[in-house]
This record gives structure tokens, sequence and C-alpha cells, in this order.
């Protein structure tokens, strides 16, 4: 059956569909929405930035919903944001300041856990491009979270980004689909997100238990929790890697 991308804007009447798959494939403890923007920013998704947020219908099915917004970006590294809630920050601030955008940032690829394997996360990358061509932008950008990495909690992302197949491909299977589409890597960001919370928040978000204090590997987790026993705190940093799509030839 063919896909069909559809934006808010044109279809408003699936709002309740993007509520529907906010949290699916995101472990408990990074669904905590404060971190995310969800009480100050994630509204202005449904109101301010509804012609960047779509969902992809397979008949009359929503199996996906895609997640982005556009900002004015001075086209260096240095002037992406260094977090997920930075990036709100500087779409709201380009529009209340006036200024064209030039770029589309991703925000989200969720995917309906009853389609995943049909290659839909590629199908939603693309749905975004054709969006920020549709508005004259000259790149996507992306804060990429990479699918594979929690197999490898204990290597730093500088060194997991370089890996790769005997193709030269990412050996990351989502760096890999941004990567056939054209996409370069930017940069890593050490602390897209940041989620703290008390020990006994960790141990209910994880179904784990935390004894002592130190880092902890932890299931869907990209690197290590760490543990304060003593200040009864529990911290981890979620790194992302900034890709870069170039619609026109931009280069950070």
């Amino acid at each position: 059956m063919p896909l069909k991308a559809l934006t808010l804007t044109e279809r408003p009447d699936l709002e309740d569909e993007f509520e529907r798959l906010a949290d699916a494939g995101w472990p408990r403890f990074l669904r905590q929405r404060d971190e995310l923007g969800h009480g100050q920013h994630w509204p202005s998704l449904y109101t301010t930035f509804a012609d960047f947020q779509f969902s992809i219908l397979e008949g009359h099915r929503v199996v996906a919903i895609g997640h982005a917004v556009p900002f004015a970006w001075d086209g260096t590294s240095a002037g992406l944001p260094d977090a997920i809630v930075g990036i709100f920050r500087l779409a709201l601030e380009t529009r209340r300041a006036g200024h064209r955008p030039n770029v589309l940032s991703a925000l989200a690829a969720i995917i309906d856990p009853t389609a995943r394997g049909k290659g839909l996360s590629g199908e939603v990358l693309k749905a975004m491009i054709a969006i920020a061509r549709q508005h004259g932008l000259d790149a996507l950008v992306a804060p990429v979270r990479p699918t594979l990495k929690t197999a490898y909690p204990l290597a730093p992302m500088e060194r997991y980004v370089r890996w790769t197949r005997t193709d030269g491909a990412p050996i990351d299977p989502w760096l890999r689909t941004h990567w056939r589409l054209g996409a370069e890597v930017v940069r890593v960001i050490p602390r897209a997100l940041v989620i703290a919370g008390r020990v006994a928040d960790w141990e209910d978000w994880t179904e784990m238990s935390f004894p002592d204090s130190g880092p902890y590997v932890v299931p869907g987790a990209l690197q290590p929790v760490v543990i304060d026993r003593e200040r009864d705190e529990g911290r981890y940093e979620d790194p992302n890697v900034w890709m870069l799509h170039s619609l026109t030839g931009a280069r950070a």
C-alpha cells in the first residue's frame, strides 16, 4: 500500500495520533518531558510550527510521525544548539525576531511499534527533506540518536561515529540511513538531553537496583548512568550527533 506524508496543517484531525505515538521507542527514563521542553516549548509544534509536523499514512493508518522546526543558522558547527531544548529556543527566537529561517532541524522520527521493519525511518527522513525543500530551506540538520549505540555504551560517541562497515557505510543503522541520503557528520552533541532524578526514580524508570555509587550500564542508554547514593541522585547525559543534509551545497 502506498505511503503518504501529510502535515498537521493539512490534517489537524490527526493530532491525537501524534500523542499516541509520542513515547513509542523511547526508554522510560527519556520520557521526562520537562527536559524535552514539553511543558514550555512542545505545544508550539502543534500551533506555531504545524507546517513542519507530519504523519506518514499507510492507507488510513498513521504508521509514523515526524517532528521538526525551522531556524536561522549561521552555517557554523558552533551555531548548532548544544541541547534538544536549544533547538526549540532557536526556532522560537528566529520567529520572534522576524528572521528568515534557512534550515529545518529534525526533532524526532517515531515509528509505530507495530509497523517497524518496513524502512519507515527512511521515509520519515525523506519527508523532512521534502518539507525543507518546499519551504525553500538550504538544509536539513538532525540531532541523531544512534540506535545501535545502546549495544556499545562504554565506547565514546566520538569514536563510535567513525565506526564503519566494509563498504564504508556507518555501522549504526540510523546514522547509515542519513548517510545514504547524503548526510555528513558535523559534530557530536555530548549532552543533547540531561536526565537527573533521585535514585528511587532511576530504580523505578529502569527496574534495576543501584546499591552503590558509580556508573551503571542501563538498557536503552547510550552511555552509563552515574549514581551518587550520598546525594541521592542519578544523572544521565544522552549524546547525539549533528548531521547535515545540504540541499544547496551548504557546509558546516
